[in-house]
């Protein structure tokens, strides 16, 4: 009787190890796409992935060329967040529905404030899981207008760290250190 709720709960924190995998690889996903990063990019997906992006489908490689490409042309900052988040879990491999929201500060104006979901299959290889395959579905754009601040304000509020669309910004300084230090 012990050796199956044993076994029973190894199998319960396996499944918990393989869901926060996922989702750490889904949130990678958005740091490296944010940060320019492609080596981070190319990461989460396994080498013979395919992304569906819609206007892009095709191998990581080239996705992650075409990506990074269009939100340099296009953007002055861009900020991929998720939230809802579900996996279902089948041996090696894994079904995942995962909300995003994304805002574009565009080069030209107006802003971009669209909403979709990440559909993907995730594959456990030698121990990793990663993207085999992905739909992303994009379900609403919109445009928005930015605010006008005053130049003292962004200088105070916005000038406090180096915000930046690569390895320099303030998220890879290790160890991370305020202005006070």
């Amino acid at each position: 009787m012990n050796d199956n709720k044993n076994n029973a709960a190894q199998d319960r924190i396996q499944a918990l190890l393989d869901r926060q995998d996922i989702l750490d690889c889904v949130t990678r996903y958005c740091r490296a796409v944010d940060r320019f990063d492609r080596e981070m990019l190319l990461s989460v997906y396994h080498e013979d992935a395919i992304d569906d992006h819609g206007s892009f489908c095709g191998g990581r490689e080239a996705f992650a060329d075409w990506a990074l490409a269009y939100h340099r042309e296009h953007q002055l900052s861009h900020h991929h967040m998720i939230f809802n988040h579900s996996v279902e879990l089948d041996g090696d491999q894994a079904h995942a529905e995962t909300y995003w929201l994304f805002f574009g500060e565009n080069r030209i104006k107006p802003d971009t404030l669209a909403v979709g979901r990440y559909i993907d299959r995730f594959e456990k290889r030698d121990g990793r899981w990663a993207i085999a395959e992905r739909v992303c579905v994009s379900e609403s754009v919109n445009q928005i207008e930015a605010v006008d601040l005053p130049a003292a304000f962004r200088t105070v509020q916005m000038g406090n760290a180096n915000s930046s669309r690569d390895r320099d910004d303030v998220s890879y300084q290790r160890p991370l250190r305020t202005r006070q230090r």
